[in-house]
């Protein structure tokens, strides 16, 4: 595939816009941040399959041959973890060995098309590959918001369909969304965390979070489900209003901090306890979960690649690749997107290897 810098259109900002058609636009977003996670053997009928998923993905602004389904837009990055040893006590994989591991990550907006102004995102993504002793990998893809909006791959479908634009004005439609939120007023807490967490100033000062709980096993057998952040040194500010004069301020401003400095940031371990959900995305753990996290070790970026040509770009951050210690929970979502993911990530590689046919 071939294609230049992305050049994106300039966007109108949803304040001012009446509320449902806000949680519109809010809920269109979260469809595209939750990834992807439609199908797993046993959750849906058999008329509903990965490929009519990622159908409704690319229906939301057109097929961009070549780039990923949700978050086409994003940046390349590469670094280092420094483990400090402390995970060890929760988990006996390697990754939690004191030691340093190569990571290799993308760093995204939510959406499938990869021109979208960065100022229309509500939430940041990060992913990262662990490339650990004798083979095993460790990949997670996290969000900035720590919920979804929907529990089931059942809901996501019907959250997919509520957001589905007009074809002939490309305008959500509220009267859907208004009939999708209210047969799920568990979309509330998300859509509450959103307007209330304005989406930090850039990619390096925002908080990413696995969102789903996985289980860990330690070196004795013992078991503890858990969720995990990974939380900047760089301080929090909110995305500015001037930012908006640059549709990929984004990845323009990554570069431009990674040339003087590398960007950290720490790897935060929240151990549920009981009464605590581990199989629902949509509902938070209480407070002092975080109060009580381990520090891990430290994440370090020190570069930063197109993804058009760079090392991220033929990897899929399936967030079932886990090294031994770590096994994921029994969350419908989680347990869906494997399959979903690879569809994409088919697609996407088939067309690029046509191009690359037509062009010889």
């Amino acid at each position: 595939m071939k294609s230049k810098h992305t050049q994106a259109r300039p966007a109108t900002s949803p304040r001012g816009t009446h509320l449902m058609l806000r949680y519109a636009f809010i809920a269109a977003t979260l469809a595209c941040v939750v990834g992807a996670f439609a199908w797993t053997a046993g959750w849906f009928s058999q008329r509903l399959t990965p490929q009519r998923i990622v159908d409704g993905f690319e229906g939301m602004s057109g097929v961009h041959p070549g780039f990923r389904r949700n978050h086409a837009k994003g940046i390349c990055v590469t670094g280092r973890f420094e483990s400090n040893g402390a995970g060890a006590a929760l988990s006996k994989a390697s990754v939690f060995k004191a030691g340093v591991y190569p990571v290799m990550g993308r760093l995204s907006a939510p959406g499938s098309d990869p021109t979208e102004a960065d100022e229309r995102a509500m939430v940041r993504s990060f992913a990262l590959s662990f490339s650990l002793p004798d083979g095993e990998q460790w990949r997670t893809a996290m969000n900035s918001a720590p919920i979804f909006a929907v529990r089931t791959p059942e809901a996501l479908y019907e959250q997919l369909a509520a957001s589905e634009r007009d074809a002939r004005t490309g305008r959500l439609n509220p009267l859907k969304m208004d009939a999708f939120l209210k047969k799920h007023p568990e979309t509330r807490a998300f859509h509450s965390y959103i307007e209330t967490h304005p989406p930090a100033s850039g990619f390096d000062n925002a908080t990413y979070y696995s969102i789903n709980a996985f289980r860990f096993t330690d070196a004795n057998g013992n078991a503890r489900y858990v969720r995990w952040s990974v939380v900047p040194e760089t301080p929090y500010e909110p995305v500015r209003e001037d930012a908006a004069r640059d549709a990929d301020f984004l990845a323009h401003d990554l570069v431009s901090r990674l040339a003087r400095w590398p960007i950290r940031w720490h790897l935060m371990i929240s151990v549920a306890q009981p009464g605590d959900p581990v199989d629902d995305s949509t509902r938070l753990w209480p407070a002092e979960r975080d109060r009580e996290r381990v520090d891990a070790g430290t994440v370090v970026i020190d570069h930063a690649q197109s993804q058009i040509d760079g090392p991220c770009r033929n990897i899929s951050f399936d967030p079932l690749i886990l090294p031994a210690g770590i096994a994921p929970s029994s969350d419908p979502l989680l347990a869906a997107r494997s399959s979903t993911y690879a569809v994409s990530f088919n697609r996407r590689t088939r067309e690029e290897a046509r191009f690359t046919a037509g062009r010889n």
